[in-house]
């Protein structure tokens, strides 16, 4: 009884952060959500009305788009990231020298710690119309103020972002595995690309899958990258949230798109994590 009363009163502290900072904020997020929106005021009133207009509107295909376009940059930068990172995190678990594995992992913390607003104006800067737009649009085919360009370099801005987190998330688990067993396979005749297709991969399936979903989940809210990179061109859901927040205003708009997405979110990384899981299973 009495570790019982100890343990309820270490957990205090935490559920009362998590009650103030996520619970209740996310139970006025979805009260707002359901209340009529007058033009013309900041947000609704205490008795407004409850309504599902709010709901109704986003299967407008303007908003739509905005789901789409996030989904799509989340995937392809989720993917491209890993398929990166992965070679760099299996180069750093290998490395023999124990001075250059250190400096390797420091780099790719301290690229953590580098601020959003230094990657995307160092990104404007390199790939603007002062840096290689020009060469880069011209090698491509394309204008650099074209909406395909736009999108590279918010595609470049992600990546920069995401790669090294990616690398991060696998290196713990590509340290973890037994490197005499892929030797094992190459002394029965296996090549050395076959032996990391039919040992390493499947042995870092849960740490890809864990990769893949910070990845896509950091892409889906990201802010800051595709709102200065994209130049407006970009629509991901995190911009029309701000923009129904902070520009017009309208408090339960922006409370219903940001439900939908969380639920949309959730559902998406459940059935990814549901069906890689299983393919795992298979495999073993």
């Amino acid at each position: 009884m009495k570790s019982g009363r100890s343990t309820a009163l270490l957990m205090l502290p935490g559920f009362a952060l998590f009650m103030a900072l996520l619970a209740l904020p996310l139970a006025n997020v979805i009260d707002e959500s359901f209340r009529l929106f007058e033009p013309g005021r900041i947000g609704s009133a205490k008795d407004a009305p409850y309504t599902l207009s709010n709901f109704a509107e986003i299967l407008q295909p303007s908003y739509m788009q905005y789901f789409a376009e996030t989904f799509k940059f989340g995937l392809l930068t989720s993917i491209i990231s890993l398929t990166v990172a992965f070679p760099i995190a299996y180069a750093v678990a290998r490395q023999s020298s124990p001075v250059l594995r250190k400096l390797a992992v420091g780099f790719l913390i301290g690229m953590l710690f580098l601020s959003t607003l230094v990657r995307v104006n160092a990104l404007l800067l390199t790939f603007g119309p002062t840096g290689y737009a020009s060469i880069l649009a011209g090698i491509l085919d394309v204008s650099a103020s074209s909406r395909f360009y736009t999108e590279l370099v918010v595609v470049f801005g992600l990546l920069h972002y995401l790669i090294p987190i990616a690398a991060l998330t696998l290196l713990g688990n590509l340290q973890n595995l037994n490197p005499k067993l892929v030797e094992a396979s190459q002394v029965l005749g296996a090549s050395r690309f076959r032996s990391h297709l039919s040992i390493t991969l499947p042995l870092c399936i849960p740490g890809l899958l864990s990769a893949f979903l910070i990845c896509f989940t950091l892409c889906l809210s990201a802010f800051v990258i595709p709102m200065i990179l994209g130049k407006g061109k970009v629509l991901m859901v995190s911009n029309l949230i701000y923009a129904r927040f902070s520009e017009v205003a309208n408090y339960p708009s922006g409370s219903a798109v940001a439900i939908i997405m969380l639920i949309v979110s959730l559902v998406v990384i459940y059935a990814l994590t549901w069906v890689v899981s299983k393919w795992h299973r298979n495999l073993a």
